[in-house]
């Protein structure tokens, strides 16, 4: 019993991670000692679930917990606070840079267990190239989206369902499954960047509200169903980048980061006052720290 109540404890600590961009659920399994079950718990080998019951059933459940409590809670900040949360989740992307730019170096290693490899001029030419691709690409998602009068996610609750915001969401919950599988990377921070972030957040909460049920239900079979796939097809591929080009796929992640900073910073316009100036200051400053402190834990 006790082992349960532990297992559900967490999964709720897990669960409320994957809400917070910056902050990846996978580092947590690994700090918590679980990761190989965890990604065990993942897969869809049901005979293997089901013989890991006494595991699987308590960290999901506590995840689900953890999930259902961080997103209405980063729901009503988005609400009454949208300028500093997005500058919260700046920080956090900031935050996070260093230990990105630590995992291209060291291929995923630890820095204390593994010596600074010794580039070769092709070797730091591809790290520049990934870095650079992964840079471009979410510029480039982000004119797009512009370019089309994309629905923002962050200026807009549960926005009018639309083919083109659907398969946004969907993509966006693939990727992030699969950077959920990565310890160090936020399957929510991609999400983030990709501009779906808070309609997904905004729209759990919402599935409890009888009228607003049925469109948040819309919304998260999507993100859903993308989830499902990137978990079945993304597991492997994730794995054998990472074992064959682990240098250069940190590095296009890295480049994704980099550009998510200008994607998510919110502008200026919050700094126009002194006591938006000192609040928004204040969650640039608040989120760096948690991410670069989590980052070191």
């Amino acid at each position: 019993m006790l082992e349960i109540i532990k297992l559900i404890c967490v999964g709720t600590v897990i669960g409320m991670a994957n809400v917070i961009p910056g902050v990846s659920g996978g580092t947590l399994a690994v700090v918590f000692n679980i990761y190989d079950q965890f990604v065990n718990a993942i897969t869809f080998n049901v005979k293997r679930i089901w013989a890991n019951k006494k595991f699987v059933f308590p960290l999901l459940g506590g995840m689900a917990l953890g999930v259902l409590i961080f997103s209405k809670l980063i729901t009503v900040l988005y609400t009454h606070f949208p300028f500093q949360t997005n500058c919260f989740f700046t920080g956090l992307i900031i935050g996070s840079i260093p230990l990105l730019f630590s995992l291209m170096i060291y291929g995923g290693q630890k820095e204390k267990d593994s010596p600074k490899p010794a580039f070769s001029a092709a070797g730091i030419i591809s790290l520049f190239v990934c870095v650079a691709a992964g840079f471009a690409l979410l510029l480039t998602f982000n004119y797009l989206e512009s370019l089309f009068n994309g629905v923002s996610a962050s200026n807009q609750i549960l926005p009018p369902l639309s083919v083109k915001l659907t398969l946004r969401i969907f993509i966006a919950g693939f990727i992030g499954a699969i950077a959920m599988i990565v310890p160090g990377i936020s399957g929510s921070l991609l999400m983030l960047m990709m501009g779906v972030y808070t309609t997904v957040i905004t729209a759990i909460p919402s599935l409890f509200i009888p009228d607003t049920a049925l469109h948040a239900l819309l919304l998260l079979l999507p993100n859903g169903i993308g989830v499902l796939l990137g978990l079945v097809c993304g597991a492997k591929l994730i794995s054998l980048l990472l074992k064959k080009l682990p240098h250069q796929t940190y590095a296009v992640i890295f480049g994704l980061i980099l550009g998510s900073v200008i994607a998510v910073f919110p502008g200026f316009s919050g700094f126009a006052s002194l006591a938006g100036c000192i609040s928004s200051v204040f969650c640039i400053a608040l989120g760096f720290f948690m991410a670069f402190f989590s980052s070191k834990l």
